[in-house]
């Protein structure tokens, strides 16, 4: 698998990483998927209490993850899958909120998924992302040549 290049932004998505021997995002060519990411504060390691606030949060997290992954955040997001203990007005209000501030030029298709229980007890939403960087990938191969030929 040494093609795939694995990214784990600092705090949380390193601590995981050693803790749960996961990554936060993949590279895969000229794609970028990103592991499910919840509303956790970076700073504190929190779920947010406010259901709103772990959606705006969520969102900031992919766009971290995307970034970390040397793309350019939500602006190449074309699938999204959110997963959410509880599919209510609330959620669709709060994700139509983000989709509309992240992705203002365009649809992606998505997702919405009930489901028991995510990650880790508290949380309440999740969101996973596929994006398309084809100018990332070009960057990514001759940084990966260049250190090949050390």
């Amino acid at each position: 698998m040494s093609h795939l290049q694995f990214y784990c932004y600092k705090g949380w998505g390193e601590a995981k990483c050693e803790e749960l021997w996961y990554s936060q995002a993949v590279r895969v060519g000229d794609r970028i998927e990103c592991a499910g990411q919840g509303g956790w504060d970076l700073a504190t390691s929190k779920i947010h209490a406010d259901l709103s606030d772990e959606f705006d949060q969520a969102f900031a997290n992919v766009d971290l993850a995307l970034k970390h992954a040397g793309g350019k955040g939500w602006c190449q997001v074309y699938r999204v899958n959110v997963y959410v203990v509880d599919i209510n007005e609330e959620a669709f209000v709060a994700l139509g909120r983000n989709f509309r501030k992240w992705m203002p030029d365009h649809q992606p298709i998505w997702t919405f998924i009930e489901v028991k229980q995510l990650g880790l007890e508290e949380m309440r939403v999740e969101v996973e992302v596929v994006a398309h960087d084809e100018e990332g990938a070009k960057v990514a191969a001759a940084e990966r040549s260049a250190k090949q030929s050390y």
